[in-house]
This record gives C-alpha cells, sequence and structure tokens, in this order.
C-alpha cells in the first residue's frame, strides 16, 4: 500500500524537474521569436541609419580584417600539409589542391570567419547594448522617441548580414594562398600547375555556399549579440553573462547551422 503513494511522489518530482527547464526553454524560444520578428520588421522598413550602418561596417568587417587573415591563412597551410601527409600514401599527391581549393571555400573560410567575428564582435554587441540596457538608456531612447529595435538592432543586423559574406570572400583567397605558399616552398610543387589545378577545380559552388554560410552567420551572430544585450539585468554581473551567453550561443548555432547549409547543398 505504500509503494503506490511513493511512486506517485517519485513521478510527480519527476515531471516537476523536467516540466520547469522546458517551461523556461518553450518561454525563452517564444521571446527569441518576437524579437527577431520585431527587429526584422524595423531593418526593412524606414527610417534608416545609415551612418549606424556605416559604423557596423567598419566595426564588423574592416577592423576583423586582421584575425580573419590570420586565422584563414594558417587553416590554410595546415590543411594543405595534412593531405598532403594523406594522399601521399596513395599517391594521390596531385589532388592537393583540389582538397584545399574546396576546404578552404566551403568550410574553413566561413566557419573560422564565423567563429572569429562571433568572438569579437558578437561579445562586444551584448556588453554594448548590456550596458545600455543596465544603465538606462535604452529606456532614456523611448522617452525620445527612438525605437531601440531601429536603432541598435536593426544597423548590426544589417551589417553581419552583408559584411560577413565579404569576410569569407577574402578569406577564401588567403586561405588558397596559404595553402599555395605552403605547397611550392615546402612540399615543392610546380606553381604553374598549383594554379591551373585551383582554378580549373574551382567551381561556383563552392563559392555560393561559402557565400550563404557567411551571410547566414553573420545573422546569427548579431541577433545573438543583441538579444542577449538587451535581454541582460543584473548590473555589471548581468553584462558578463549576457556577452558570455551571446559568445556560446553563436559558436554553437553556427556549428549547427554549418551542418544544415552543407547538407543542403550536398550531392553525391
Amino acid at each position: 500500500m505504500k509503494e503506490k503513494p511513493m511512486l506517485g511522489n517519485i513521478i510527480e518530482n519527476f515531471l516537476r524537474k523536467l516540466g520547469k527547464p522546458l517551461v523556461t526553454f518553450v518561454s525563452r524560444l517564444g521571446q527569441l521569436s518576437l524579437f527577431i520578428a520585431q527587429s526584422l520588421y524595423k531593418t526593412v522598413t524606414p527610417p534608416f541609419y545609415l551612418r549606424l550602418v556605416g559604423r557596423q561596417f567598419l566595426d564588423i568587417g574592416f577592423y576583423s580584417l586582421p584575425v580573419v587573415a590570420l586565422t584563414t591563412i594558417f587553416a590554410g597551410m595546415v590543411i594543405a600539409l595534412q593531405t598532403y601527409s594523406g594522399f601521399s600514401s596513395f599517391g594521390a599527391e596531385s589532388a592537393v589542391a583540389q582538397v584545399v581549393l574546396i576546404s578552404v571555400t566551403r568550410e574553413l573560410a566561413p566557419v573560422f570567419c564565423g567563429l572569429m567575428v562571433a568572438g569579437r564582435i558578437g561579445a562586444a554587441m551584448a556588453a554594448e547594448i548590456g550596458t545600455m540596457r543596465v544603465t538606462e538608456q535604452i529606456d532614456a531612447l523611448v522617452t525620445l522617441s527612438t525605437n531601440p529595435f531601429k536603432y541598435l538592432v536593426a544597423p548590426r543586423l544589417l551589417a553581419g548580414l552583408i559584411v560577413l559574406p565579404l569576410l569569407v570572400l577574402i578569406g577564401d583567397v588567403i586561405g588558397i594562398f596559404g595553402g599555395y605558399v605552403v605547397s611550392i616552398y615546402q612540399l615543392g610543387f610546380n606553381p604553374a600547375n598549383y594554379i591551373n589545378s585551383t582554378i580549373n577545380e574551382l567551381q561556383s559552388i563552392d563559392i555560393i555556399t561559402g557565400v550563404t554560410k557567411g551571410a547566414v552567420f553573420g545573422f546569427i551572430i548579431a541577433l545573438m549579440g543583441c538579444y542577449n544585450g538587451y535581454k541582460s539585468k543584473g548590473g555589471a554581473q548581468g553584462v558578463g553573462e549576457a556577452t558570455t551567453n551571446a559568445v556560446v550561443a553563436s559558436s554553437i548555432l553556427i556549428l549547427i547551422f554549418n551542418y544544415i547549409i552543407t547538407g543542403m547543398f550536398f550531392t553525391k
């Protein structure tokens, strides 16, 4: 007789522990969905703050070039070395140029650009907007009849959506150049043959895949930075948590959507 109430209590406690995180997750997902809808609407409707968009172009694009260049050039170098090391066992060293091209344009440049920009820009966005939230500057914007989504969120989303694909294209060139340098000066490839192999194997789908990933990743980075900063509370500690959450969420979503987009463009 005592086992049934005890079993009932165990099930009730289990459901309570399971239900609370589930309700929290659904609630936050709803808040994020509303935030996305309002942000997109304010992004495509006037007025447009072009000066703020230009500033974000500089912050996201120009000032991120050094870290993107360093990351992609060494990625290209490493993939050339590793490919040669593996393919030399099968006498397929001539495929190094093709592997470097596909790896850099489809995967390495978009993902590394996304992760580097997420760590640099996503954190900065969350910290800036979070500080404005906890110091009531966002409330002051509302008091001055300035929509915070239009003034703070829309320029960042628009810049992220446009600039990151451009960074990916630059990363493609630098990454392929890194593979070229290693292949020519360390592995002893013929420069003309290597360049011809790269040009002959280059296909539009390689560039389209990388650029599409760049646009999606840029949107994710700007969205997570703005959302976590906008929803931050609790003073300096809350801003720190928002910054951390923005970087972690952006990085995870970049890897998830990288697989999804790769699957969309995948052909046997």
